[in-house]
């Protein structure tokens, strides 16, 4: 939870890395309780957003921002392409735990397609866990009918 220490690009991809395990986690208990419930996932590959800049920009680093705007410029797609991944995750009939991504070369941009997880997000155990220390943070625990 970067209590110690935080590193930006680091804690981005924990947070990802989280989100995919509690969607799974949530179709696996969703199933488990026969409850009908679809849970995806997406990511929208390299959009062009400020999220490459806003760290420059609060540091004061010109330079680094010049370097995010131009990669941006040379290799992102645009917001509106980014956005297509969740967009159809939401919208398409799709099994539960499928997760969405962009369709070209390391799924960075294109258009929206089923793409897979690495293990670590597949990982049960560590979903199951982040499940638990989720519902001891908020003070908030999910129940499927009933049970």
């Amino acid at each position: 939870m970067g209590e110690r220490r935080y590193q930006r690009w680091l804690a981005y991809g924990q947070s990802k890395l989280a989100n995919l395990l509690f969607a799974f986690e949530l179709q696996r208990r969703a199933d488990a309780a026969g409850f009908e419930l679809t849970s995806t996932a997406a990511h929208p590959g390299f959009a062009a957003t400020n999220l490459q800049t806003a760290g420059p920009l609060l540091e004061g680093s010109k330079i680094r921002e010049l370097f995010a705007r131009a990669t941006n410029v040379a290799f992102a797609q645009s917001d509106t392409m980014g956005a297509l991944p969740t967009l159809y995750a939401a919208t398409e009939d799709l099994p539960g735990g499928t997760y969405i991504g962009p369709d070209g070369f390391a799924e960075q941009r294109g258009h929206p397609k089923i793409v897979g997880a690495n293990g670590r997000a597949r990982d049960e155990e560590s979903a199951r866990r982040l499940w638990e220390v989720s519902e001891d943070l908020t003070d908030v625990t999910y129940v499927f009918n009933g049970r």
